[in-house]
């Protein structure tokens, strides 16, 4: 991509950015040259970041809406691209922030599609393995990377018994149910090893939560759910899709599909 369409393309992602939590259900709260969006009713629970067309933010400014966050008792997190926001970050840290860096990437439109895999399945949303599909992803970032680990099917198991888990399958079956995601899932013998989904707004997509369970990983799968993703967007009418890979490692598998970093995302919140 010349420098011109990546100017454009962070352009369009910006009004994503801004878009998609209003149309999750969260209102936008104005602090100035930032922006707060708090949920409204059960849903994501959402962050702070720039103000479109807004000015630099201080480091007083970021301490106003952690404020704010922790008066909600919402999570005190801020999102943005360091590219179009280059200042940000110091004001983050000054504020007492720990900011993760994150490969922002978008789909080559040239990109040639991956054959469909046989154990990959696009999800209903009155899909029996959707309470799974939804659970997998929470295992997954719990233990970072590409590593195989520990946790399978039992520990996939154990989770699905909790209320976040019933939760979060309501909340994407109302999704799916209405348009507003599409999720994929890859299911083995009748368990459900990554799984992945992604927002529409117009014909911007991201590609979210997509998550190996640990027990599982370097089998592709990540990538299999992924590229389902990828062509259930395209067959809708995507123009731009993109996602942020976890670290370099996850950002070289998605690569192999077609896309491609055009600049870093980051996200902040208080260190542990």
């Amino acid at each position: 991509m010349t420098d011109h369409m990546i100017d454009s393309t962070l352009s369009e992602l910006e009004r994503y950015y801004d878009t998609v939590p209003r149309v999750g259900g969260a209102r936008g709260e104005d602090f100035g040259p930032l922006t707060l969006f708090v949920q409204e009713g059960a849903g994501w629970p959402y962050y702070a970041r720039p103000a479109l067309g807004g000015s630099a933010a201080t480091p007083a400014d970021v301490r106003r809406v952690r404020e704010r966050q922790r008066e909600l008792k919402v999570p005190e997190a801020f999102e943005w691209v360091a590219e179009t926001s280059p200042s940000l970050r110091a004001a983050v840290e000054a504020a007492g922030l720990h900011v993760h860096a994150h490969p922002l990437m978008v789909l080559d439109p040239a990109a040639e599609a991956l054959p469909p895999h046989p154990e990959v399945r696009l999800l209903g949303s009155d899909d029996p393995f959707l309470t799974a599909a939804v659970t997998v992803p929470a295992l997954a970032f719990a233990a970072p990377g590409t590593a195989i680990g520990e946790a399978g099917p039992a520990e996939l198991a154990a989770a699905m018994t909790q209320p976040s888990a019933e939760e979060g399958r309501a909340r994407v079956s109302a999704k799916l149910a209405a348009g507003t995601a599409a999720m994929a899932a890859a299911v083995r013998d009748g368990v459900v090893l990554c799984s992945g989904l992604y927002n529409p707004v117009g014909d911007v997509v991201e590609v979210v939560g997509v998550g190996t369970l640990p027990s599982a990983r370097r089998q592709g799968l990540a990538l299999a759910v992924t590229a389902a993703l990828v062509a259930e967007a395209r067959a809708r009418g995507a123009r731009t899709v993109f996602l942020s890979a976890g670290d370099e490692d996850v950002a070289r598998v998605y690569a192999r599909i077609g896309f491609r970093r055009v600049a870093t995302a980051l996200i902040a919140e208080p260190a542990e």
